[in-house]
């Protein structure tokens, strides 16, 4: 991997030798002494970092820092104060002007390493979300292809799936994942033939088969990926369609043998699907969508799941009526 380029910026040259010395052979390092050379390093290097010295002779620290955010094109270059100054109305300025953190003078190598390792991991973590979450955009309209009356369905259903799941007792950091995994639970469908999909009418034997294959064929799709969120994504999709009384498929798992997460997941698609208008139906009423999963409980549903859905259902309400709200943002600044 590229070592993230650190750009260092200090008219006094002690000083960047001993910044230089904390953080050689662990990154890229680029020198500055003033605010000119600044601007043009930034615009020849984008650097990962920039520690910059408050005290210039020919600029302003905090006016320096608000050129080099106006300068980054990405938002992610992080700008960390390196200064002899302790005033907290200097140090408020520094946040206001977008830096990251404070290191004061005369400084610690032990210090700057921590605090730069510490920053620069956020901005990689940050940016490996994104990474997934430009994926997960990607499977989850690639599984709706061919459902021209789907539109944001897989987005909300997310929503959902997510406030069920802390309903359930899972944490934050959990819940969250399973909202990024549950939009590619249909991923599978790119193995359906279109002519099944969009057939009109109700599919024979042979093309249910063909049907149910999906969820295998999304498990291995998304199974390719070690990272946590994907695999997540693979157990959702392959046992989406099971059901607690052990009527579902692929493999008619029953009870607390299918994964929490495809039974949240299997509540939040219905209920979702239910309040749509679809070409070949109307939107459901609310009363109409909970006597449906009542009388599903204990057979599709798992019964703790359904006594949740009913506690958290004004939540629910909230999540769908700003999805109304917001019906023409698209489903990439909806999942946001």
């Amino acid at each position: 991997m590229k070592a993230p380029t650190i750009l260092i910026v200090d008219d006094e040259p002690s000083n960047l030798a001993i910044m230089r010395d904390a953080l050689q052979g662990q990154y890229k390092l680029v020198f500055a002494r003033n605010g000119a050379e600044t601007q043009a390093a930034v615009i020849k290097h984008r650097p990962a970092m920039v520690l910059l010295d408050i005290g210039l002779p020919d600029t302003d620290g905090v006016a320096l820092c608000r050129r080099i955010k106006d300068l980054d094109l990405t938002h992610e270059m992080q700008v960390i104060f390196v200064t002899g100054y302790r005033d907290q109305g200097r140090e408020a300025a520094g946040f206001e002007a977008g830096c990251s953190d404070y290191l004061i003078k005369p400084v610690s190598p032990r210090l700057v390493r921590a605090r730069v390792a510490a920053h620069l991991s956020r901005v990689q973590a940050t940016a490996l979300e994104e990474s997934y979450r430009e994926a997960i955009l990607m499977l989850g309209h690639a599984g709706h292809y061919n459902d021209t009356d789907t539109g944001a369905h897989i987005w909300r259903m997310a929503a959902f799936a997510r406030e069920l799941a802390l309903a359930y007792g899972w944490d934050e950091d959990d819940a969250h994942q399973l909202e990024l995994a549950a939009p590619m639970h249909d991923t599978g469908k790119l193995g359906v033939p279109q002519m099944i999909l969009r057939k009109d009418g109700p599919l024979t034997p042979q093309e249910w088969e063909v049907m149910r294959n999906h969820p295998a064929i999304g498990a291995a799709i998304l199974g390719k990926s070690q990272a946590p969120v994907f695999q997540l994504a693979a157990e959702v999709s392959l046992r989406h369609h099971e059901k607690w009384d052990g009527s579902g498929y692929p493999d008619g798992l029953a009870g607390t043998a299918i994964p929490e997460s495809a039974r949240i997941v299997a509540l939040a698609d219905v209920f979702d699907a239910l309040s749509m208008r679809r070409t070949y139906k109307d939107a459901w009423s609310i009363e109409r969508i909970s006597a449906h999963i009542d009388a599903n409980s204990g057979t599709h549903f798992e019964p703790k799941l359904v006594d949740l859905f009913h506690e958290i259902l004004p939540r629910l309400l909230q999540i769908r009526t700003q999805w109304d709200v917001d019906n023409d943002a698209t489903p990439e600044e909806a999942a946001q």
